[in-house]
């Protein structure tokens, strides 16, 4: 699938400096840093990029100075052995930080930026009440009294109505600009109880889950393009689409779908959310996703992508192309084949003339396979990867056949030479009790199935429907094995 991968490259393409009459002057001290080099940079998804240097002097002091500000949002600076430390870029961009290598962290000084000052304040106490929960937490392993383990408890929940308090005074306080907002980002909602009959039994056992997957982004506003210069946006986003919704393609393309409309109202928002969806579907390896990103190609990425080449876009519309027939639930597509039966590759075991005829053999039509399942399985004789997962398939089908399970196993290598490969292996490994075909001079079935790589194996229904690929031998026994226990439950 890494064909189908837009590079996140592009992010680093986007200016990090918009125009504004008050520009940006920060003032920075550095102890043991005198005449060293600091990177400026930001946060941008789940990555850092570089936005500027500074030389510090004999003092360890400098200053990045300019006419435009920088985009608002989470920036660092990297020292020369890379050690770094985090802050807020907001509106106000004239300040002065102080810090020492000794501990960037604890050393840490802002002057005349008090958004930052009340952030750096809030992340030391709560790092400090953390390290008392934990040390609390500790105690406890050693503790048989209930009193006292009560009182332990007590004084945990104390410390978190306390980290709670603190956060809401922060948030209260910031809540103009855009430290208040981050802080609040990262909050987790608050999930209600659920509803309960007058016997105190729950009404509705998916309260919650829904509550949750529709408050999911309270927190957060989507919209606001200065939360792409932190992790927090990019963690949300991933974890939504892979945790809080159904893993169903229909319901993943509609929430695809809902996300892509919001971030249309901001170009930088637009970019980054397509480009994410476009990339985490175009990579995934769950069966079933790659309808997600068809979908997300088709309805968005081809005809809005404004930002990507034509080549790719060219790309990206014959991937589709070529994908949509092989998509869960399609019919997979008619192609001719050769069955060669399992006689004649034992004749060809010391029977030279045998061996090297490629003509032997009837056509056979894989849609008249009478079978509750079939297993299409294309591949190669001096293939790695098949010289191990077809003899396991093989092993796989013996024990599926009795529950109506038939295997096309299709040799790719055509010619004479093809033959002689594919002889020696069905030969060494017996592989005769299933359907071996081939083509030995027609290879369109490879474009019909989109086959660059081997194995390829797909399984369908009694209809010849595809209803799983991506699967390897193990992972094939069980899926089927669940199918015929699901229709065996639904039956009784």
């Amino acid at each position: 699938m890494r064909r189908y991968l837009f590079s996140f490259i592009i992010f680093a393409c986007i200016t990090v400096k918009s125009s504004a009459t008050e520009g940006h002057k920060i003032n920075v001290r550095i102890k043991n840093l005198a005449n060293k080099e600091l990177i400026l940079g930001y946060h941008f998804a789940d990555k850092l990029y570089p936005s500027d240097t500074l030389k510090l002097d004999n003092k360890g002091e400098g200053t990045i100075i300019g006419s435009t500000q920088y985009p608002e949002g989470l920036y660092f600076f990297m020292t020369p052995s890379h050690n770094m430390f985090d802050f807020f870029m907001t509106e106000k961009q004239h300040f002065y930080i102080e810090n020492d290598t000794t501990n960037l962290y604890d050393n840490l000084v802002f002057k005349d930026s008090p958004e930052n000052t009340a952030a750096l304040e809030y992340r030391k106490d709560l790092s400090k009440k953390q390290k008392e929960t934990n040390e609390l937490i500790d105690s406890k392993k050693n503790i048989q009294d209930k009193k006292e383990l009560k009182k332990i408890d007590d004084q945990i929940k104390q410390i978190s109505v306390y980290l709670k308090t603190q956060s809401n005074n922060l948030i209260n306080s910031q809540k103009d600009n855009f430290v208040g907002k981050f802080i609040k980002s990262t909050q987790e909602i608050e999930v209600p109880d659920p509803p309960k009959n007058n016997d105190g039994k729950i009404i509705d056992s998916l309260f919650q889950y829904r509550y949750y997957r529709n408050h999911y982004f309270d927190n957060l506003d989507l919209s606001d393009a200065r939360f792409l210069r932190t992790p927090i946006y990019d963690e949300k986003i991933k974890r939504y689409i892979e945790k809080a919704i159904p893993q169903i393609p229909d319901t993943i393309n509609l929430e695809c779908d809902k996300l892509l409309t919001i971030a249309e109202k901001d170009k930088e928002i637009f970019r980054y959310m397509l480009i994410t969806l476009f990339n985490n579907y175009a990579t995934s390896q769950i069966m079933g996703f790659d309808a997600v990103y068809a979908h997300i190609a088709e309805k968005w990425y081809i005809p809005k992508a404004t930002f990507s080449d034509t080549a790719f876009i060219r790309q990206t519309k014959e991937t589709v192309a070529s994908l949509k027939p092989l998509l869960l639930g399609k019919k997979a597509p008619a192609m001719q084949m050769v069955w060669v039966p399992s006689e004649h590759f034992i004749q060809a075991k010391t029977d030279t003339i045998a061996r090297n005829n490629p003509y032997i053999g009837s056509y056979i039509d894989f849609y008249n396979i009478d079978s509750k399942y079939t297993i299409l399985a294309f591949w190669e004789s001096d293939c790695s990867h098949c010289k191990k997962s077809i003899p396991e398939l093989y092993e796989v089908y013996q024990r599926l056949k009795p529950k109506g399970v038939s295997v096309l196993a299709i040799h790719m290598l055509g010619g004479v030479e093809g033959k002689k490969k594919w002889i020696n292996f069905v030969n060494e490994h017996e592989l005769y009790n299933w359907i071996n075909a081939w083509n030995p001079y027609d290879f369109t079935y490879k474009k019909l199935y989109d086959i660059k790589t081997t194995p390829v194996i797909f399984i369908l229904d009694k209809d010849k429907k595809i209803i799983g690929k991506k699967l390897d031998p193990k992972q094939i026994e069980e899926f089927i094995n669940a199918l015929i226990a699901a229709e065996e439950k639904k039956k009784s």
